[in-house]
């Protein structure tokens, strides 16, 4: 990996060889190493503040929003949640196409097309158990949110979450909610990614810890890829952010 101030160098000096482009026709220049070394193709107007080519951190991710994100994605396909889901029937037709996943793609009867329940969601009987057991939480004060107000059984849907009731569930709700209700390679996956969020918020990091996250986090998120969907990973998904995430904490500490 490269030490952030190398890479702060090697950018400067790849936007400083080009006369840059705003506007309309930004999208149409190509910088030197395009393709090869970055696909930038427009260069932000920051750049023209003196001293932003020397600012380490030139973003500032909302990383509680990147886990509200991340624990919706989850929640909602495991718990197959109606209309939010991102198991449909755009996402079989992905698989049949980009993956090699034959029981789960979509079963054409005549006039009627099946969709086979796959392998990370759990069956109704599950899904009840999941909020049944979500309603007998019940946490230290200040800690979270009263769950039991959350909780709608008959809808099969959470009311109400604050970001930190996020937080709480991404960080330890999740593997405990799923234990022994999804099969143990799904379940290693989810808990993975869940301890990730949870590391790179803690009081303390040394470079070492984080070394360590880069690595996991990259083996962690070919497993997700590997076990839902394409539609799992946009707009709201998890795979930049999460490596952003990470990036950021390199230069900036704790989060």
């Amino acid at each position: 990996m490269l030490h952030p101030r190398v890479f702060l160098v090697k950018n400067c000096m790849m936007l400083s060889q080009s006369k840059q482009k705003f506007g309309l026709q930004s999208s149409k220049q190509k910088f030197p190493g395009f393709g090869l070394t970055h696909n930038w193709v427009k260069r932000s107007i920051f750049w023209e503040l003196p001293y932003w080519k020397t600012n380490l951190l030139r973003h500032n991710l909302d990383v509680m929003h990147i886990k509200k994100n991340m624990f919706e994605n989850i929640f909602n396909i495991v718990m197959d949640v109606k209309g939010k889901t991102k198991d449909n029937i755009k996402a079989r037709l992905d698989i049949a196409l980009y993956y090699n996943h034959k029981n789960m793609e979509l079963v054409y009867n005549e006039s009627r097309v099946a969709k086979p329940r796959a392998s990370f969601v759990l069956e109704k009987n599950a899904q009840l158990l999941v909020y049944k057991w979500l309603q007998s939480l019940r946490f230290l004060d200040e800690h979270a949110s009263n769950i039991l107000r959350l909780v709608n059984i008959e809808d099969c849907r959470f009311y109400g979450m604050k970001s930190h009731d996020y937080h709480v569930f991404m960080q330890t709700l999740i593997p405990l909610a799923f234990h022994d209700l999804l099969p143990k390679g799904i379940w290693d996956a989810l808990t993975e990614i869940s301890h990730f969020f949870r590391d790179i918020c803690s009081s303390k990091l040394n470079v070492e810890h984080i070394e360590r996250l880069q690595t996991n986090i990259v083996e962690t998120l070919c497993k997700l890829e590997m076990i839902f969907p394409p539609s799992f990973f946009l707009l709201n998904g998890a795979s930049p952010y999460t490596s952003t995430v990470r990036s950021k904490s390199w230069r900036t500490g704790p989060i």
